[in-house]
């Protein structure tokens, strides 16, 4: 008997130490592939490694963990069950998922892991009957994080697809203020063991997410980036708790990289913005239509240019900067717009990419978009590098930017975007528009760059524009 007990201990103690190399070379694939991320020519195998990482993980959890009566997880039909519906479903999704759409499949995403926290946290309040103050404290942090992740992703999904609109709510800031106070006082009580009573720990669940619609509600425009960032951060944030309520590094380890990782973005947007990140969630620029706007009629006349003159004049010049927007990826012309910038590159034009920080719905959305086109991550330019090339280039093409070459950032004190550092298209000799119409953009605001003297606008789809231009460049 003793013989047998000693080979289980054994049996035992091997399975620690395999899961816990399982979770060390997890956490390593983590960080290996976030660096990998950071570069286009690494960031799929970058993805691949990091999921890799995840899969070991999760399938040594599920055979190796211990549990809490030390004989495993059990319920196995119920996780394979979960594993092969998330799959199914995350497979297809992303498949279907069109260039347009993924900062909402992002928002998406991140919400459900925000709500995955907060069921943790939530299943984890039940199952201790008597948690200690630390544990009931990381129990009550990651609900809250968790659960304004998801209320104020869902919002964020809705926004960006249309189902939901901007909305300024009277008296929100003092709401927003009195819902953080109650949270504050309730989640006192309730880790202080001041109040048992557990209809208190779902009041707390429910303000948090009625706070997650409130502090998304009103911001829009070119601020939902930053927004989608600071979400993503508090995902990973959520989830490092839940690390540390079941001791798992490779949660941890995993949640930390996101919360930092997202954390560190949204700082380096709103830097890039000229916005520390109080006047961005506060301040909710793009919600409110303020300043000169549009249709307000006091521009004067644009003036329309063919596609003939344009492609006469790029074919011409000696450098080109393509300024890539929303409507770029709405037209789905990343390929075509790769193609004219071949062209161009073969007739000995200089051809570059100006993208700026908070272009399109999304962090990066831009550089994916155009890698996703396999145009080469050396053509594309940081704001502050593209505006020191502008005063050198001929032609600038703005293909669906609207808000982050709208002078009014600089100019009109009014306007809900003022102090945002734009790309400073007026210093190239030309600059073409490329739009469907005069519509404005996210922001809802005029911009007063299509009616300047170098400005000229080349209306139609985007797609069909470039395909339109590489052909009149092929005749020349």
């Amino acid at each position: 008997m003793e013989l047998l007990l000693e080979s289980n201990s054994a049996v035992i103690d091997w399975a620690k130490i395999i899961l816990n190399c399982c979770y060390l070379f997890g956490s390593v694939t983590f960080i290996l592939g976030l660096k990998m991320l950071s570069h286009p020519d690494t960031a799929r195998k970058g993805n691949l490694v990091a999921a890799t990482g995840m899969a070991i993980a999760i399938f040594a959890t599920i055979f190796l963990y211990p549990g809490h009566d030390g004989n495993g997880l059990g319920n196995y039909p119920w996780i394979f069950a979960g594993l092969l519906i998330g799959t199914v479903v995350g497979t297809l999704a992303a498949q279907k998922v069109q260039m347009t759409a993924m900062p909402e499949m992002v928002s998406l995403f991140n919400g459900m892991g925000g709500a995955c926290a907060m069921l943790i946290s939530v299943i984890e309040y039940h199952h201790n009957a008597s948690p200690s103050v630390g544990m009931l404290a990381v129990i009550v942090l990651g609900m809250i994080i968790g659960t304004v992740s998801f209320a104020g992703s869902i919002v964020a999904w809705g926004k960006l697809n249309g189902k939901i609109k901007d909305k300024s709510i009277p008296g929100a800031q003092y709401i927003n203020f009195i819902l953080w106070t109650a949270l504050i006082t309730l989640s006192v009580m309730v880790i202080g063991g001041y109040i048992s009573d557990k209809m208190l720990f779902y009041a707390i669940l429910l303000i948090a997410a009625l706070y997650g619609v409130l502090f998304v509600m009103p911001i829009g425009g070119a601020d939902m980036p930053v927004v989608i960032s600071l979400l993503n951060s508090f995902t990973g944030v959520a989830a490092a708790f839940g690390g540390f309520l079941y001791d798992n590094p490779v949660m941890l380890t995993g949640g930390i990289l996101v919360g930092s990782a997202g954390t560190i973005l949204t700082m380096l947007m709103c830097k890039a913005m000229n916005r520390s990140l109080k006047n961005v969630l506060v301040g909710s620029f793009g919600a409110a239509k303020t300043g000169r706007a549009a249709g307000s009629g006091e521009q004067s006349s644009y003036k329309e240019i063919s596609l003939n003159d344009t492609a006469t004049i790029m074919a011409y010049a000696s450098k080109v900067c393509i300024i890539p927007g929303y409507g770029l990826a709405v037209a789905q012309a990343q390929h075509a717009c790769h193609e004219l910038e071949k062209i161009l590159g073969d007739k000995g034009v200089e051809v570059t990419y100006g993208i700026h920080p908070v272009a399109g719905r999304m962090p990066g959305h831009m550089n994916v978009l155009l890698a996703e086109a396999d145009v080469p991550y050396e053509k594309l330019l940081e704001m502050e590098d593209a505006n020191d090339q502008m005063a050198s280039t001929n032609v600038v093409l703005i293909l669906g930017a609207n808000d982050v070459v709208n002078p009014a950032a600089k100019d009109d004190p009014s306007s809900p975007i003022f102090g945002m550092p734009i790309l400073e298209v007026e210093k190239a000799d030309h600059v073409i528009v490329n739009k469907r119409s005069m519509k404005p953009g996210y922001a809802g605001i005029e911009n007063e760059l299509f009616f300047r003297p170098k400005t000229s606008m080349l209306f139609g789809d985007a797609k069909k524009v470039l395909q339109d231009l590489v052909s009149e460049l092929k005749q020349m």
